[in-house]
């Protein structure tokens, strides 16, 4: 991908820092969002389609619902905004994108075997493709160019901090249960065989975002993209989770899987993820640089 920072022999101002992205990066995540919808509607819209326990079906219409009202609406936000010029929208296009990737993969695995197979295989598969395509035609270079003041060891401090505390959780029940008498006993009511979250975050996203704060650290184009998009999602998962586990509880109230409290502490890391997510799009010298620039052209080509 390629970026032009001066006008052409027109005049014309309309390229000028402008992200251009191959159709089938486009294609991509349209398709996404087309088969993002379907399975999540039909998931929301259907609850007897659901074959699992009471919670686990809460915690998945939760789920559809964000999918549904945040997720997809704001990838198509930010198609456009990129098709008209927005830099900074990557970050929330790869984000919405990582949002999509892991929760089609806990109805996946975390919902029992039911008539949406094949239909979230599909949203998977193709969001898997969307981000692949998406991270290899961004120009990171230009991440960096334009986010110089980007604070990136508080930044990396803070990622490494968040994937301490999320392992740590997570470990804290997987790691006793594999020396119990019952290993799957802290399974029991949910409906599945093992918790896919665990095996989401400890083997692909805390491992990737330990690695991007470290990119992030050195500074390095790719540690700046990955790191801004993980926040995008970071924010959104815990919306994600605050929903989930009101739709849960409000299934089963005697449930461990779906709390009150739980859905407090989501909004607050929701809140708190917001803080880091700033940086990343607080208005740059560059942005008025650019502003400018654009305006001078255009005077001169209607003079």
């Amino acid at each position: 991908m390629a970026t032009s920072l001066t006008a052409d022999t027109t005049g014309r101002a309309a390229d000028i820092g402008r992200p251009t992205y191959p159709q089938h990066v486009y294609g991509l995540s349209l398709a996404l969002a087309v088969l993002g919808v379907l399975a999540a509607a039909l998931t929301f819209a259907v609850p007897d389609i659901l074959t699992g326990p009471p919670v686990t079906n809460g915690n998945a219409r939760g789920t559809a619902l964000v999918m549904l009202a945040l997720a997809i609406p704001t990838l198509l936000a930010s198609l456009v905004l990129t098709a008209r010029g927005s830099w900074r929208s990557i970050l929330v296009w790869l984000g919405s994108v990582f949002y999509l990737i892991y929760n089609s993969f806990l109805l996946l695995f975390l919902t029992p075997f039911n008539r949406l197979f094949v239909l979230y295989v599909a949203t998977f598969s193709v969001a898997l493709f969307a981000a692949f395509a998406l991270i290899r035609a961004a120009d990171i270079q230009q991440l960096l160019e334009r986010l110089r003041r980007l604070p990136v060891k508080a930044l990396a401090i803070y990622v490494w901090t968040v994937v301490f505390l999320n392992a740590a959780a997570w470990l804290r029940t997987a790691l006793p249960a594999t020396i119990a008498e019952d290993p799957t006993s802290f399974l029991e009511g949910m409906g599945v065989a093992t918790n896919a979250i665990y095996i989401q975050d400890l083997a692909v996203w805390l491992p990737l975002m330990a690695v991007a704060g470290w990119w992030l650290w050195q500074r390095k184009p790719i540690g700046i993209l990955l790191t801004g998009s993980w926040l995008v999602f970071g924010v959104m998962e815990s919306v994600g989770i605050a929903v989930d586990q009101w739709f849960g509880h409000r299934a089963d109230p005697t449930s461990t899987f779906a709390s009150e409290s739980a859905i407090y502490l989501a909004v607050i890391v929701a809140v708190i993820g917001l803080i880091p997510l700033y940086f990343f799009f607080k208005p740059e010298p560059v942005d008025l640089d650019l502003t400018a620039r654009r305006h001078a052209i255009e005077q001169r080509r209607e003079q």
